[in-house]
């Protein structure tokens, strides 16, 4: 059926494709744009004030006034702001306030101000119309689309609005998607996350859903709720959904799983949005990699993550990056985030146009040994070890355990099957040899005899859910780390873990 929507959809898409190319064709130029008048607007400012930004006139004189910060050393500013003072870190007050659960602080308030909204609200959008753009397929815009997402529901503290990032942004659907857009306010306002995926199966098992998104475990919940209900794979429920949407973490893990639950291929678009930016969006179906998104108030700088804790990191720009090398991502944005370290290490595969993927967090990795271990490195292995295989993976986590019973310390895999494999120790065997290959220093410390190869202890079904659930961050943005250097989470799993 012929439809004025998606029909307008292509013109649409192909307009804002060719804006895109004009600042991802002219990258230097766009970073530059972006530095400069960050640096103007800022000047004003309190944080401006007191980095004497009046003097900053390139990127090294940046470099010596403004050091690299993580949330706690910007803290202090942060608090001013929460507290109602104007000018402290951007020009006037915020709009928002996303709040995420921080590791040593607490609960992190993320500034978000009038300047840096649209960036989150079109970049999604943007993604969807390169889509369009490329592959042609307008149809699902007619078809009703869910995201699952934090709570919509705001609480007002010193004339600044506070939520979650992805109920924030609930806010500024647009009119012409509002009634494609699914759940309900209602449903969506659900705190509870189990009791809010129950309520979505019945709202959308009845519709026509054609794009579905929101992070892969919390989707997969969502997926397995509606099989178990209908008996059906999610792709016969849904005849017409050929989109997925996700974010936050590498789908390739959840892959196999996914195709088995929808009982069909669909294409997918990978994004990396955060409270603090939209850093990119996978702009092309075939490429390796996300847009980096230049012109969106954003100035990047890089730091390579093996330098990173030394006592004065190198810092660079997009014009020195190189393909492949593992970078800790600097960012200063609209926001009035300054040289802020947002904990994520991304990997450059192209530089014409920029594309990233996030290789993981600078503080999630194993070195318990001086292996360095990076998240990257253990999805790569898990999927090698099991393509072309039956097994089929839930969730998985690694830790380093340095005291065992008996024999020599070992990195300990948490993984939870859907489909088992026949033998655990051949996969094991397939996993190290896989890490051993990408990291020398692994394979280093197994042929010095300082490490014994991997052990996998097999999580029971949900384990992960249930532990998630026990320290109250099931659902919404959060999710299982991959790797951790100590046994905290291993500690946790241990009511989950089957024995033999």
């Amino acid at each position: 059926m012929f439809s004025i929507k998606s029909a307008l959809a292509k013109p649409f898409a192909k307009r804002v494709y060719k804006k895109i190319q004009k600042w991802a064709n002219n990258p230097i130029e766009t970073q530059d744009k972006v530095f400069q008048n960050l640096i103007s607007e800022a000047a004003g400012t309190a944080f401006g004030k007191d980095h004497d930004f009046i003097s900053i006139n390139t990127y090294q004189d940046f470099v010596k006034r403004v050091p690299i910060r993580d949330y706690e050393q910007l803290k202090p500013y942060v608090d001013r702001v929460v507290a109602g003072e104007k000018d402290v870190l951007w020009k006037g007050k915020p709009i928002y306030f996303a709040k995420t659960s921080g590791t040593t602080s607490g609960a992190k308030y993320i500034p978000l101000t009038k300047q840096s909204m649209p960036n989150h609200v079109n970049a999604a959008k943007n993604a969807i119309l390169l889509y369009i753009h490329e592959t042609g397929n307008a149809k699902f815009v007619d078809g009703k689309m869910i995201f699952l997402q934090g709570s919509p529901t705001l609480k007002e503290q010193n004339g600044i609005q506070l939520g979650r990032l992805s109920g924030i942004v609930a806010h500024y659907v647009p009119k012409y998607l509002q009634k494609n857009r699914m759940p309900s306010w209602e449903t969506n306002c659900i705190e509870d996350w189990e009791t809010k995926v129950d309520a979505i199966v019945e709202e959308t098992l009845p519709e026509n859903m054609t794009i579905i998104s929101g992070i892969p475990s919390w989707v997969q919940m969502y997926f397995e709720k509606l099989q178990h209900k209908t008996g059906q794979k999610v792709g016969d429920i849904f005849k017409n959904f050929n989109l997925f949407i996700f974010g936050g973490v590498n789908y390739e893990p959840y892959r196999a799983k996914f195709e088995n639950l929808i009982g069909r291929k669909v294409d997918s678009i990978e994004l990396y949005p955060a409270s603090e930016g939209f850093f990119a969006f996978q702009d092309k179906q075939n490429k390796k990699g996300m847009l980096l998104q230049l012109d969106s108030g954003m100035f990047y700088e890089f730091v390579e993550a093996d330098q990173f804790f030394e006592e004065n990191p190198k810092r660079i720009t997009i014009k020195d990056v190189k393909v492949g090398v593992n970078y800790v991502m600097i960012i200063s944005t609209n926001a009035g985030l300054w040289a802020y370290n947002i904990g994520d290490t991304v990997m450059f595969t192209s530089t014409k146009p920029y594309r990233v993927i996030v290789s993981g967090r600078i503080k999630h990795f194993i070195s318990a040994f001086g292996e360095h271990v990076i998240g990257k490195e253990v999805e790569y292995a898990m999927k090698e070890a099991t393509e072309g295989t039956t097994i089929r993976i839930n969730e998985f986590t690694v830790a380093p355990q340095i005291n065992p019973n008996s024999g020599l310390p070992y990195h300990e895999w948490f993984i939870e099957f859907e489909n088992e494999p026949e033998n655990l120790s051949a996969l094991a065997k397939k996993i190290d040899a896989s890490l051993q290959k990408q990291n020398s220093y692994y394979l280093d410390l197994i042929e010095g005899k300082v490490l014994q190869p991997l052990k996998i202890s097999k999580v029971e079904k949900k384990g992960f859910q249930n532990y998630m659930k026990s320290i109250g961050k099931l659902g919404g943005q959060n999710k299982i780390p991959r790797l951790s250097n100590d046994r905290k989470i291993a500690e946790n799993l241990k009511p989950h873990i089957l024995t033999k």
